[in-house]
């Protein structure tokens, strides 16, 4: 069989350098490029002749990259968070059209899937919920992809909204920030990788589901099954858990 080719995009940074190591160890998996925003990417996945475009580079040119990898007919693996909902439908649409597979994956965590998992089926027994998301002080975007999921995923499963309380934020955005009418409250500090924490209130209970990545290489096995993956898909999917 065949190895998969795959390049790697924003491979100088912490997350590409953590791929390249697991994606040149994978015995499925053919590493034949590196780039970085300065490179043209297009022209190196032709020369290359990459079948996957992993990518790791910034919220800020995450849609024009993809779009770019889509173009080019390579299938996309996107690990870069802060695509927004009309973006990723957009992405969607042109896979569609050149009738190729695709990731969007806001967590490559296995454990992190899983978390999402079981607070959507918590959330048909607690609607009221909040999420606490914690990363580390070089994360631009917030809150974070895995948090907003999380929320769309409990507002899907829950069976209604619960009743709003009168609420008095004594300094703006105390409550954190509002998706689905669930609240989202951001943490940054040196010291953190990637951490969340979901809370459900329920009468004279509560449940608390969390997940910790302690080191990059948790997304590795992620990022890997990702890569081989999307060579049988020919369409875009957004999340790991359609690959599992």
């Amino acid at each position: 069989m065949s190895l998969i080719r795959v390049l790697i995009n924003g491979s100088k940074g912490r997350m590409g350098q953590e791929s390249i190591k697991a994606v040149s160890a994978d015995a499925e998996l053919d590493l034949v490029a590196q780039t970085d925003l300065s490179d043209n990417l297009a022209q190196i996945i032709e020369q290359s002749k990459a079948q996957v475009v992993l990518d790791f580079t910034t919220a800020a040119v995450a849609m024009e990259v993809s779009a770019s990898i889509i173009q080019s007919g390579a299938r996309p693996v996107i690990g870069t968070s802060g695509l927004l909902p009309e973006q990723v439908a957009e992405l969607k649409k042109l896979c569609k059209e050149q009738n190729i597979g695709g990731v969007i994956a806001p967590n490559f965590a296995i454990g992190a899937v899983l978390m999402m998992k079981y607070s959507q089926d918590a959330a048909r027994y607690f609607p009221q919920a909040e999420v606490i998301e914690l990363h580390h002080n070089g994360k631009l975007d917030a809150p974070s992809g895995t948090a907003i999921k999380t929320a769309n995923l409990i507002a899907e499963a829950r069976d209604s909204v619960p009743q709003k309380i009168a609420e008095k934020e004594i300094l703006p955005g105390a409550r954190g920030a509002n998706a689905e009418e669930i609240r989202i409250h951001s943490i940054r500090l040196p010291g953190l990788v990637a951490h969340q924490e979901v809370l459900f209130g329920g009468q004279s209970q509560t449940l608390t589901i969390r997940h910790d990545s302690t080191h990059r290489d948790s997304f590795m096995p992620g990022v890997c099954l990702a890569c081989k993956k999307v060579m049988d898909l020919n369409e875009l999917v957004y999340g790991l858990e359609h690959l599992l």
